[in-house]
């Protein structure tokens, strides 16, 4: 949303909602698009729904009238009448695993270096499941440890030291500090229940 008008030199197109809702198969579903274009067109699954133009107070693109269908969502964004940027949404299929993205493996080695490490709940195409909320637990090997971990959710009371989480929207987070003066090889494991499991490699150095 901030993006949108605050950063007009970005391609950037963000959709909302997120595309998977079988309790509203053919019942209308509003698609709102974020984007720094000046026109967009939306797809459901390959028809054009139309493309708008923003006004100059907007910030956002609407279709209000979108009739649910599983598939894909995909909009177009245009600046000055050429291509600017794309986004997707795609129905998922249902959770299969979990998959870890550090924000950076290589560490400091001074106790106060931080890795963010990302956890996702994924289907078996390794895409986002959104509406995921498995509930994750963590280990760590080697010279570090688990300082915190969270998942987005402003209503949780779960404490930030935990060791273990539910995704929140098929999301979670857990940060890693490495041991002021102990360098080597870090490995963080994510498990659930019923779902494959994920490790993230960092080092410290």
């Amino acid at each position: 949303m901030y993006q949108a008008p605050g950063r007009p030199e970005l391609p950037m197109a963000h959709i909302l909602p997120h595309w998977n809702w079988p309790e509203r198969i053919g019942q209308v579903t509003p698609v709102f698009v974020y984007s720094s274009g000046d026109e967009a067109e939306l797809f459901l699954n390959g028809k054009s729904l139309g493309r708008h133009k923003r006004g100059p107070l907007e910030y956002r693109f609407r279709w209000n009238d979108v009739v649910y269908a599983p598939g894909e969502l995909k909009v177009v964004a245009y600046k000055e009448g050429k291509k600017w940027a794309e986004a997707v949404q795609r129905t998922t299929g249902p959770a299969v695993k979990l998959t870890l993205a550090a924000d950076r493996a290589s560490l400091r080695a001074d106790g106060t270096d931080l890795s963010f490490i990302t956890v996702m709940i994924a289907d078996q195409n390794g895409f986002l499941v959104p509406r995921a909320k498995n509930r994750v637990s963590f280990e760590l090997t080697g010279p570090g440890e688990i300082v915190a971990t969270d998942n987005g959710d402003a209503t949780s009371f779960e404490s930030f030291q935990a060791k273990e989480r539910a995704a929140y929207n098929g999301l979670a987070l857990v940060v890693v500090r490495p041991k002021a003066g102990e360098v080597g090889a870090i490995t963080v494991r994510a498990k659930s229940e019923g779902l494959a499991g994920a490790e993230a490699s960092l080092v410290s150095q």
